[in-house]
């Protein structure tokens, strides 16, 4: 539509106003800002033109110019509009695709914790990670992209902690595996030349072994303390002792059905618990703790004890018909040597 030079182009005008609130609506202030203000300076450049000849007498009045620069805003705040949907379709797009490799990287740590003890720490960066994970599902949700994008970049420094954890985890076993295997081949050789009975924990196996004469008798299944990746260092810590203990009292009625009490904790064990104190890995006000025993109750397939080994009752029924008092239990956390 032509314009009169004496008419203000106010069609003109409405038309760029609204196409500027059309792509603010649309979300170009966040998503083509460069644009958006570009258009939005042409509108106000416009308008100040219309002002400036609406300020001229009439003869001398042209509003071309207004009217040129408003056309042109309106082009922009269109291309700001289309802009916009186009960057928002990308990010919606690239943060799903990053959200769906975290989500399997996540399955994937998942699938290697559960196959393992439990591992306090590890378990603590998988729930940061998989917060982050539920947090930026529920930021694409709501269109805020480069939140989602930030959050999932915070799980996936979680999992880098995780991964730190279990290497440090699998380093500490590299170097006590064969301190383990020497107490079970201790174990087995007292057992062999006495003829008598002994009781080793596999930890990670989640077995316990009844020996006689150093042969196998019979296995159970067992469960743990709910920290159980790790030696006990203190009460309260949820890890299953590691060591050479022996039975100090079998009970027939129990809490936990009937158990084995066990000479935790040992010389060794205070002389950690003083080490760990003198080194600040523990609280100076730490205790060793106590009542560590094998007992029932078992068979709930998770490891929720405070320390103890925990089997069915059928089998505690059975271990303790022929582990008694002064019977050797030695825990490890793993092992590959068995009669």
């Amino acid at each position: 539509m032509t314009i009169s030079c004496e008419q203000p182009p106010t069609s003109s005008l409405d038309r760029a106003k609204s196409a500027l609130k059309m792509a603010a609506d649309a979300g170009a202030i966040k998503y083509a800002l460069e644009q958006y203000r570009t258009a939005e300076t042409m509108v106000k450049t416009g308008w100040m033109e219309i002002a400036h000849q609406n300020g001229r007498l009439a003869p001398f009045r042209d509003y071309h110019k207004a009217d040129s620069i408003l056309i042109l805003a309106t082009h922009t705040a269109i291309e700001a509009k289309f802009q916009t949907i186009k960057n928002i379709n990308n990010l919606d797009s690239l943060s799903r695709s990053e959200r769906d490799a975290f989500r399997t990287e996540l399955a994937t740590w998942r699938d290697n914790l559960d196959g393992a003890l439990e591992n306090f720490q590890a378990e603590r960066h998988w729930s940061s990670a998989e917060l982050a994970l539920k947090t930026s599902e529920g930021l694409i949700a709501k269109g805020e992209y480069d939140a989602a994008r930030e959050s999932i970049v915070k799980g996936k420094e979680a999992l880098q902690k995780l991964e730190n954890s279990v290497a440090d985890y699998a380093n500490d076993i590299a170097q006590k595996i064969s301190v383990w295997r020497q107490w079970v081949r201790q174990t087995l050789a007292e057992s062999r030349a006495n003829g008598t009975y002994a009781v080793i924990v596999d930890k990670s196996a989640h077995k316990t072994y009844l020996i006689k004469g150093g042969e196998l008798v019979r296995s159970y299944n067992c469960e743990l303390g709910y920290n159980s990746a790790h030696q006990k260092l203190f009460a309260g810590d949820g890890a299953t002792p590691e060591g050479t203990y022996y039975v100090t009292k079998a009970k027939y009625a129990s809490k936990f059905h009937k158990a084995l009490l066990i000479n935790y904790p040992n010389q060794t064990d205070l002389r950690r618990l003083k080490e760990n104190k003198a080194k600040g890995i523990i609280s100076r006000y730490a205790r060793a703790g106590a009542l560590i025993e094998i007992h029932g109750e078992g068979g709930r397939n998770r490891d929720w004890t405070d320390g103890c080994v925990a089997l069915s009752n059928r089998d505690i029924e059975h271990l303790i018909q022929y582990a008694t008092v002064g019977t050797p239990v030695t825990i490890v956390r793993r092992s590959d040597i068995w009669p």
